[in-house]
């Protein structure tokens, strides 16, 4: 599934609600900016039943290049770590 295909299920089951896709599209936009800004601010995204997302630092460490076999240094960066919680794990089992 895509954003598009999200916004036009969300719209879909809460036709009641929501009343065209376009407003959809604003709620998920709305959702995944609010997501982003706390990342952005390093606080963790808890979503009961759904998952915990949060940012890491990955520490530098040294890799090897495929091509060349020659040593790389691979710097630290930060990386979205992504937990999948309980109720999400049992239900696509």
């Amino acid at each position: 599934m895509n954003k598009k295909e999200l916004v036009e299920k969300l719209a879909d089951e809460l036709k009641e609600e929501i009343k065209t896709k376009a407003e959809a599209g604003r709620i998920v936009d709305k959702l995944l900016e609010i997501v982003i800004n706390n990342l952005k601010k390093g606080e963790k995204v808890n979503i009961a039943g759904f998952c915990v997302l949060q940012v890491k630092l990955r520490k530098a460490r040294m890799g090897i290049n495929p091509k060349t076999q020659e040593k790389i240094q691979i710097p630290a960066k930060k990386a979205v770590k992504f937990r999948a919680l309980k109720e999400l794990k049992q239900a696509v089992l």
